[in-house]
């Protein structure tokens, strides 16, 4: 009987000792809803780096570790979002690579930071995120005053528009978006001859578009995502609208082409990524894309690469710090520098990322084709 005992409390402990080496890295996108898209390429990522490392084998604390990806669905719903945060913090994850709109974003975080969870958003570009003051808030693509300013500069200098209407879907992203591209815009002394709103479900814009046509611009700003933008093209080309349209990254994807049932002409959209690299990391990056695909099946949409890196730099936060315990790597996090698929990461003191890069796309034969890239 005793040694059965013994035998008990030897497998208890060899359970225990088993459990420490998981470090769960949670994960929230979008994947079902109408960027979902969007929100799969952002796990898909994600997934990628937790591959990687395990193959690799990561030692922390001189104890070789698994990676485990827990994985949520928040629909790019910001009440979904904040019940995804919580479900992440009662898994007990050691770090939180998401949410992926700037709506879900914001509301989720404080949620991580009360909870002592290190936050990073491969995608979230409203300024709001990390000006909340929390220290486990991260984010490694611009945001969107940098975003704004290059859109704003590129408008006028690239573009010559000289009268820009604006639209925004009323989120934290596209209101965001447009508040940063209009102070971009009018500082390069173009002016906005009309302001509209719509809705991030919304499928009918021609009383917005008929008012908009009214105003003669030269140019349509859209602050929002490809899941609207697309069907506004296409009503645009109904009513005669031969205009070009603008945006941030939520409508650089190929999806917008599909979506505006083929009747975007090639050259017709603008938009920006928040983030990209110069020629010297082109090489990297393509290398990622070809992995990625042959992983998946699929080309990258626009986040999987920021995810990635996302989860790179947490793993090697905790392997400098010597553990995977949110409270012992954070300082290790605030001050790492990582080079990753997207360029070095490093955080500001708001955890905003240092020298962000912006890449400016247009569309032909509906795919994405890279216009500039600058900082």
């Amino acid at each position: 009987m005793k040694k059965q005992t013994v035998a008990v409390v030897a497998l208890a402990f060899a359970g225990a000792a088993s459990a420490q080496e998981v470090v769960k890295i949670g994960h929230a996108s979008g994947v079902t809803g109408p960027v979902a898209y969007f929100g799969k390429d952002d796990e898909n990522g994600a997934r990628m780096a937790v591959e990687a490392l395990n193959a690799r084998g990561v030692v922390i604390g001189g104890k070789k570790v698994r990676f485990e990806l827990v994985a949520e669905d928040d629909a790019a719903d910001p009440k979904q979002a904040t019940a995804v945060a919580q479900k992440l913090v009662d898994a007990r994850v050691n770090a939180v690579v998401g949410h992926e709109t700037s709506g879900t974003t914001i509301p989720a975080s404080k949620i991580y930071h009360d909870a002592g969870i290190p936050q990073i958003s491969p995608a979230s570009t409203s300024p709001k995120y990390t000006q909340q003051g929390f220290n486990t808030a991260f984010r490694v693509v611009a945001n969107d005053i940098q975003l704004g300013r290059a859109l704003g500069g590129y408008a006028v200098k690239g573009l010559g528009a000289r009268r820009v209407a604006v639209v925004d879907d009323r989120t934290a992203y596209g209101q965001g978006l447009v508040t940063e591209f209009s102070k971009g815009l009018q500082q390069q002394g173009a002016t906005i001859v009309a302001k509209e709103f719509t809705n991030d479900k919304a499928t009918d814009f021609s009383a917005i578009l008929t008012k908009i046509r009214a105003a003669n611009p030269d140019l349509v700003f859209f602050g929002g995502m490809s899941a609207v933008a697309g069907p506004m093209l296409r009503q645009m080309k109904q009513l005669g609208m031969n205009v070009k349209m603008m945006g941030g990254d939520g409508i650089c994807s190929d999806e917008i082409f599909k979506l505006s049932g083929g009747t975007m002409t090639d050259g017709q959209v603008v938009c920006a990524e928040a983030g990209g690299v110069e020629e010297a990391g082109k090489p990297a990056l393509d290398n990622f894309r070809a992995a990625y695909k042959k992983r998946f099946g699929v080309d990258v949409q626009i986040i999987a690469p920021y995810s990635y890196d996302a989860v790179m730099a947490i793993a090697a936060a905790m392997v400098k710090a010597g553990s995977a315990a949110p409270a012992k790597y954070l300082p290790e996090l605030a001050n790492i520098r990582y080079k990753g698929v997207t360029g070095e990461i490093a955080f500001d003191q708001r955890g905003d990322i240092r020298d962000g890069t912006i890449t400016l796309y247009t569309f032909k034969s509906g795919r994405r084709t890279v216009v500039a890239v600058t900082k």
